[in-house]
């Protein structure tokens, strides 16, 4: 035996190993932390698409291939091919007839002359005239036949797709076959209707005419879909033609399922599609921009694509409420782009899925959440970005490292220097002595053998982050920092120094406690109102409950205070801030001073108001004010906050 090895086509390859969804959340991620929310940041992924998934195709990558087929089927023709078609062979049997009589001087050449003169303008009706006439032309009696074939071919070819084939050379045992299959169809749909169809019923009629149905339904709901959709496209092709065409290929319809003895039992047919599929876009004209004249089937299989990819389209933007990859329909992908396609959209839908099963994402009341799981993992990305900006010599976090023997042990050691508490590292005293006095046999110690084992001193502190939520972060582009900044500072407490107690705390035209897990979905606030007094008055509640913790409290905002509380709890805005406003924003200013907290201001905008608010924070309260560009925040808020945490 020998065995040929090539390339796996069936599909994805199947050794492949899974997409790491890590780093998937860590793509989201870079939209989340560039200020986007959790469902724009998802979609953006689906969107882009999965690199080093074996380079998978994104949403954007299969929208682009849906319009080119889009374009490519406006342009392949023209509608009224079968018109055009039918008017011309028409016109050629009548040239015929005529060429027969002319040289015969008879009367009854000269009355047959006579009546092909008279016959009407539109196709229909002539060839209606024509079905009794007499042919004396062997040939044109050959072409109006073939006129006739062409007709029932493309008529019975637009509403069940492979019909034109098998009637290429119809026989009268061919047309009855075709009579007994509409009528079983037509019943076996009533029996539907009633509640009385089986499995087995679909499964026998198929025996019997599964050739006529070249999809190949499965069920009576796919072949019900199949013709349904093949009836509602040759309804626009008749909406997409002048009025005048119109009525002409709808009598040339009639006409060849009267003469076909199917004109009965396609008017059930069509009544019963529409019934159970009226939401197709059953009389909606397409325009079509090409020069080839289409015949109807090929046209009506034309319109049915173009249906299928402006339904595809809708759903691969993703841009509607509630969107999900699940409204994309597979079959449809299939049929408009093929198989790899089909499995381009089963990897981006297993990236959703798994995300959620594997606890990074969750949806609430149709909300799509990041898990704390998930903001963690973005928090600690965050902070890496911020620390990676910082100079190796400024990182740190700056602990005393000679804070005696009630200090926390670090696991290093250093030689002993006079003064010192540190507790003794005995091993490490020892090994030195023993290196010293090398293969003697006595261990004798000399104080530069002595160390001490390092201990640092970690005092706790209520951590206070003010961040401005008004509209005029976003219109100035500094939103997005402010939110990368509040991410790694909480995911710096979290880690570095679990003993803190932080809150942040956003603030527009009211203040409001921001939950560790909302951060990552957080988004400005489409209002007016920066009330910086809010804030400040829940900050001092959190310094309050913990009156032995080094207070830290840092202010990120990019405007002056133009909103205070009422006595009633409501707020009041008023640009240019009021007196009142300044007033008693600066009056918490005060109190923050009397709890010995130092309020760092970092500006996000060159605004003179601003400058002459802050410049007065710094006066009150002696805290430092820093004027940054968005890109620098983050370190800024950082260092700060690392530079304050050192032990007084």
């Amino acid at each position: 035996m020998s065995y040929r090895y090539g390339q796996y086509r069936d599909g994805p390859d199947p050794l492949a190993p899974p997409y790491d969804v890590r780093s998937a959340l860590d793509k989201m991620g870079d939209s989340i932390l560039s200020g986007s929310n959790p469902s724009h940041a998802l979609r953006d992924l689906l969107k882009e698409g999965l690199p080093g998934a074996q380079d998978r195709r994104g949403l954007d990558d299969l929208l682009r291939e849906v319009r080119r087929r889009r374009r490519e089927l406006r342009e392949r023709g023209r509608l009224d091919g079968t018109l055009e078609r039918a008017r011309a062979l028409l016109d050629k049997a009548i040239g015929q007839e005529r060429a027969e009589l002319f040289p015969d001087p008879s009367d009854d050449a000269r009355l047959r002359e006579s009546e092909l003169a008279g016959l009407p303008d539109d196709t229909a009706s002539a060839i209606q005239e024509l079905n009794n006439y007499q042919w004396r032309s062997a040939a044109a009696r050959q072409t109006f036949e073939e006129l006739r074939d062409l007709l029932r071919r493309e008529v019975l070819d637009s509403q069940f797709r492979g019909m034109k084939q098998s009637l290429a050379n119809p026989d009268p045992a061919a047309m009855e076959r075709v009579r007994e299959m509409m009528s079983e169809l037509n019943d076996m749909l009533d029996r539907d209707a009633r509640g009385e169809h089986t499995q087995n019923d679909f499964d026998q009629f198929m025996s019997k005419y599964g050739d006529m149905f070249p999809e190949s339904p499965r069920n009576l709901e796919e072949l019900v879909d199949t013709l349904a959709r093949r009836a509602a496209a040759t309804q626009r092709l008749l909406a997409s033609l002048t009025p005048a065409q119109r009525e002409e290929l709808e009598e040339l319809i009639n006409q060849t399922l009267q003469d076909a003895g199917l004109a009965e039992q396609m008017q059930r047919l069509g009544e019963s599609l529409y019934s159970r599929r009226p939401d197709l876009a059953w009389n909606t004209p397409e325009r079509m921009g090409g020069e080839e004249p289409m015949g109807m089937g090929d046209a009506v299989t034309a319109l049915d694509e173009l249906a299928d990819l402006t339904q595809l389209e809708a759903a691969l933007r993703q841009d509607y409420p509630g969107a999900r990859m699940d409204d994309i329909d597979e079959d449809a992908i299939r049929r408009a782009l093929g198989r790899s396609a089909v499995d381009d959209l089963e990897a981006l839908k297993q990236i959703e899925r798994e995300l959620e099963q594997q606890g990074y994402l969750r949806r609430q009341r149709g909300k799509l959440e990041l898990t704390p799981k998930a903001v963690r993992r973005l928090g600690e990305t965050a902070l890496r970005r911020v620390f990676a900006s910082l100079d190796a010599g400024r990182r740190g976090d700056h602990d005393q490292v000679d804070a005696g023997s009630a200090g926390e042990l670090t696991g290093s050691s250093r030689p002993w220097r006079f003064g010192d508490e540190q507790p003794i590292d005995v091993v490490r005293t020892v090994v030195n002595g023993v290196r010293r006095g090398g293969n003697t046999g006595t261990v004798t110690l000399s104080v530069d053998d002595f160390e001490v084992a390092e201990t640092e001193s970690r005092t706790a502190a209520a951590v206070c982050l003010l961040v401005d939520l008004s509209y005029s972060m976003a219109l100035r582009g500094t939103w997005a920092a402010a939110k990368q900044t509040a991410m790694a500072l909480q995911a710096l407490v979290a880690s570095k120094f679990p003993q803190d107690s932080v809150q942040i705390i956003g603030f527009s035209n009211y203040a409001r406690i921001l939950q560790p897990d909302e951060l990552a979905g957080l988004e400005w606030d489409m209002v007016q109102g920066t009330n910086l007094h809010h804030a400040l008055l829940i900050a001092g509640r959190h310094l309050d409950r913990h009156p032995d913790f080094e207070p830290v409290v840092l202010v990120v905002t990019d405007g002056e205070p133009t909103a205070h509380l009422r006595r009633n709890g409501s707020a009041a805005f008023e640009w240019p801030p009021t007196q009142e406003t300044l007033e008693l924003t600066l009056s918490e200013v005060d109190k923050m001073t009397r709890r010995r907290a130092t309020l760092n201001v970092f500006m996000l905008a060159d605004d003179e108001r601003l400058k002459e608010f802050v410049n007065e924070v710094g006066r009150r309260n002696g805290g430092r004010v820093f004027s940054t560009g968005a890109d620098r925040l983050g370190e800024y808020v950082v260092s700060d906050f690392l530079r304050t945490r050192r032990t007084r």
